[in-house]
C-alpha cells in the first residue's frame, strides 16, 4: 500500500494517482518524497533498498545499495505480496560525523 503525502489516503501499489485527491503519486507518495530527499542530500553517498523477511522473491532481487540516481521505485513492479510492497529506503553516508 502506498501513502499519499498530500492527504494521508493509503491506495493500492498498483495505483499511479491518489483515489482521493488525484495526486501523481510517482512525485506524491511518501516513498517517492523520501527518495528525492535522500537524492538532495549531498551527504548521503547511496540509496539501500531494505526488504521485509517476509518480502517476495522479485523485492529479494532489488535489495541492496544504488547510486542515488538509480535507485528503482518504490512500490517495486511485480510485487507479489498479497498486503502490497513493504520495501523501503535507506540513506548510505559516506561518513557519519563532519
Amino acid at each position: 500500500m502506498q501513502i499519499c503525502s498530500k492527504c494521508q489516503t493509503q491506495v493500492e501499489d498498483t495505483l499511479t494517482h491518489c483515489s482521493n485527491c488525484g495526486a501523481d503519486l510517482r512525485e506524491w507518495s511518501t516513498t517517492a518524497r523520501a527518495l528525492k530527499r535522500i537524492q538532495d542530500n549531498p551527504r548521503i553517498i547511496y540509496v539501500r533498498v531494505a526488504v521485509a523477511d517476509d518480502c517476495c522473491p522479485t523485492c529479494r532481487e532489488v535489495e541492496g545499495a544504488y547510486a542515488k540516481e538509480a535507485a528503482p521505485t518504490l512500490p517495486i513492479e511485480g510485487c507479489s505480496n498479497g498486503l502490497g510492497c513493504k520495501c523501503f529506503y535507506q540513506p548510505v553516508l559516506e561518513e557519519i560525523y563532519p
